[in-house]
């Protein structure tokens, strides 16, 4: 038996404005499959069940006054718990932000709540979104509704798993090393990452500001457009924001890609650790887009080797700075049972309020900015960053997109990494590129490997052409068909 929170965004939409389902009735089916599901998938830290109800009703409100409410309107909605909500905990997966509660509304969800959005819960997620697999969260691992034995990626695992099993209809995430992108093709759904400072970062939790992207996770890549036009568009709050007017993303994605310039970047097709039925469904779908009239030949990105290293030194370098503001002064966890002094006590709240991988990256970070080692370190990652851009200015003289896989696996089995930090970062090899350039990059589901997990198709394009990614994609989404819904909702008919 279906929901309506199985249909995507737009058909509900659609029927929304027909009237011929209320925005309450939208919400309650996402609820009911929250209640019935998470109790296995831990998706959720908080469901937002008052909240939800209350959101619906305006809207059904302001539908019965005649008024016209943009596509949003009625959707229900998670958000990843590192965006601030006002008045509703917001944690960024962390025990040292445990009774944190904002005061105000970051703009993403600001901008969604104003057009009457309906926001069910927030959504887990690795410790200060540092992690690929979701099992650095401060309050347990989410499970990937595909294979409950599995992760469901990271860190935006929470997101991703929730839209895959229909607990909300799309959500937000962040990416900053493909946490958007890694989680959506784990989980069979489709991951946007925007160019960098298309959508504002205010309210969001840093971890490594020049890195953070907010994006989008839905089921379609249609709803990935809608879901980026409402929240896209300059903010004075955050200066890195583009200063670009708001735009539409869903035009133009039916216009197929006739004549597109693809390039497949083939080093990473054959790269040692791919898996092999990874590497087959995603040639599946260059094939399928040189069928459908797109120019696809091979393009190389050659500093790209190195951007896995740049990124573990520039990530850990900011999240040192920016995680410092945890000190147990102004906000969030503080333990000063036994401390001598303001100093003792720091020490114990961050000692007890981190864990261990955001300990990792903070010694990390702290060293690669210190007296003598900052030129050798970070001025160098610095320069290597320099030059990945530079090939993907390159790459983008003679192509529109770049295509490739999005992970080198398919969702691999909880606790399989753990003890082992190089592999699980080996798993963000294919979309740390992007976000060190700040370029646009999309993950749609193209096909089941072998083991019967999805394996996600990544397309980038060129800085601010989120428009090119979108119909790229929407054209192969077509031709390869929408994901199917992961086995576990036979398991748990509703």
């Amino acid at each position: 038996m279906t929901e309506l929170c199985d249909r995507s965004g737009a058909e509900l939409a659609a029927s929304l404005h027909g009237r011929e389902v209320s925005a309450r009735e939208v919400a309650d089916s996402a609820l009911r499959r929250i209640e019935r599901l998470d109790g296995r998938l831990h998706a959720f830290l908080r469901v937002t069940e008052e909240a939800a109800r209350e959101q619906a009703a305006l809207v059904d409100g302001r539908i019965a006054s005649g008024e016209a409410l943009p596509a949003v309107a009625g959707i229900p909605l998670a958000l990843k718990d590192v965006l601030a909500t006002r008045g509703i905990v917001t944690t960024a997966g962390s025990r040292i932000l445990e009774p944190y509660v904002p005061p105000y509304d970051g703009t993403p969800w600001a901008r969604l709540r104003a057009a009457g959005s309906v926001l069910v819960g927030k959504t887990n997620c690795d410790e200060f979104a540092m992690g690929s697999s979701n099992e650095n969260s401060g309050f347990g691992p989410v499970h990937n509704p595909w294979n409950l034995d599995t992760v469901p990626g990271g860190s935006s695992g929470g997101s991703a798993a929730a839209v895959a099993a229909g607990e909300a209809v799309w959500a937000l995430g962040t990416d900053t090393g493909g946490s958007v992108r890694q989680p959506a093709s784990l989980c069979g759904v489709v991951g946007l990452k925007p160019t960098y400072g298309r959508v504002s970062r205010y309210g969001l939790i840093a971890f490594a500001s020049s890195l953070d992207h907010v994006g989008t996770l839905t089921r379609t890549v249609l709803d990935a457009a809608t879901l980026l036009s409402a929240i896209a568009g300059h903010d004075p709050f955050d200066a890195t924001s583009l200063p670009d007017p708001p735009a539409d993303y869903t035009q133009g994605l039916e216009t197929g890609v006739e004549g597109l310039r693809v390039g497949v970047l083939e080093e990473w097709m054959t790269m040692e650790g791919i898996e092999p039925g990874v590497a087959a469904a995603v040639r599946q779908g260059i094939e399928r887009l040189a069928a459908l009239g797109a120019r696809v030949d091979e393009a190389r990105l050659p500093h790209a080797e190195y951007a896995l290293s740049a990124y573990y030194l520039i990530a850990p370098a900011e999240c040192s700075s920016n995680l410092a503001r945890f000190d147990g002064v102004r906000y969030g966890l503080r333990v000063g049972d036994g401390a001598t002094d303001v100093a003792d006590m720091n020490v114990r709240t961050r000692g007890a309020g981190f864990g261990d991988e955001v300990k990792r990256r903070i010694m990390l970070g702290t060293y690669a900015l210190s007296a003598g080692y900052y030129d050798a370190y970070y001025g160098q990652a610095q320069k290597v960053r320099t030059l990945v851009i530079r090939d993907f200015d390159e790459a983008f003289e003679r192509f529109d997109v770049l295509v490739s896989p999005t992970s080198p696996t398919t969702a691999f089995r909880l606790g399989e990494r753990t003890e082992d930090p190089l592999a699980m970062y080996l798993s963000d090899i294919f979309t740390i590129p992007s976000d060190l350039s700040g370029t646009p990059a999309i993950s749609i589901p193209c096909g089941l490997a072998p083991d019967g997990l999805p394996v996600g198709f990544q397309i980038m394009g060129r800085l601010r052409d989120e428009a090119t990614v979108l119909r790229a994609a929407a054209t192969l989404e077509r031709d390869l068909g929408v994901a199917p819904r992961p086995p576990l909702l036979e398991e748990f008919p509703l």
